[in-house]
């Protein structure tokens, strides 16, 4: 897993770290990133025992540069072959870890796979959103084209973000996470679900906390654009790299 935080969220970092506790997914690594003055985090970390376990790497490059910048550093110290995004103030549902990793077992050719998200209030209430589209394979292009369909009803991308599990390689092939500031995860998924396939799971994997820090949630005067389908796109090839043997599959970085 992958996780980038700075001071302000530091505070949500147990209550992920509790998340990964619950998983029954046994192999798995926490690499955490710190974007900015590390002390608040580190202080947070090592109280909830996270700072002292051995699955857990934390790093910090002292200066906050953004979040999708702290995510891309970290992602360049990933091995292993699979990558799950977790935002510091958001959780995994205890299979979700299990349930993704099995469904890209299952389809090889898929580049990602995601599952429900559910909304998580401050008095602990999960409200299930519904999907824009339907559980099963992800054609290349069609979270595109359900989103720009959907306009302007509907301004949110057809699946969430945030709780993708991602083939480490095409993370890689688009770039890692966008350099647009609040939707980093948006923007890739949409570029990877371009060039790849993807795997809808009818399960819930992610807990998206609501709240009023949430930056996701500001707006800023960034002009408006156009949403292109992919077509004319050559399509991504889940094979390891030259020099990967592949023996680490089903391990979560």
């Amino acid at each position: 897993m992958v996780t980038a935080v700075h001071a302000e969220y530091a505070g949500y970092l147990p209550a992920a770290w509790d998340s990964l506790h619950r998983q029954s997914h046994p192999h798995w690594t926490w690499r955490v990133h710190l974007d900015g003055s590390p002390d608040e985090v580190l202080d947070v970390l090592t109280a909830c025992g996270a700072a002292d376990d051995g699955r857990v790497r934390i790093a910090a490059h002292g200066t906050q540069e953004g979040l999708g910048v702290a995510r891309n550093i970290a992602l360049g110290a990933c091995t292993a072959p699979l990558v799950q995004n977790l935002d510091a103030d958001d959780e995994l549902e205890p299979g979700a870890l299990a349930d993704l990793s099995g469904a890209l077992a299952a389809h090889p050719a898929a580049g990602y796979a995601v599952g429900h998200a559910r909304d998580l209030h401050a008095d602990g209430t999960l409200r299930t959103a519904p999907l824009a589209v339907p559980a099963g394979p992800l054609a290349r292009g069609a979270l595109a084209v359900a989103w720009a369909s959907a306009l302007p009803d509907r301004t949110l991308p057809p699946v969430h973000p945030a709780g993708v599990m991602w083939r480490r390689n095409l993370l890689l092939v688009v770039g890692g996470w966008a350099a647009l500031r609040g939707v980093e995860d948006t923007a890739t998924l949409i570029a990877g679900s371009a060039l790849a396939t993807g795997i809808l799971l009818d399960v819930p994997t992610l807990r998206y906390r609501r709240h009023d820090a949430q930056r996701s949630r500001q707006n800023g005067n960034f002009s408006e654009g156009n949403i292109c389908s992919s077509g004319g796109v050559p399509p991504y090839s889940p094979a390891d790299p030259p020099g990967k043997s592949g023996n680490q599959q089903g391990r979560v970085g």
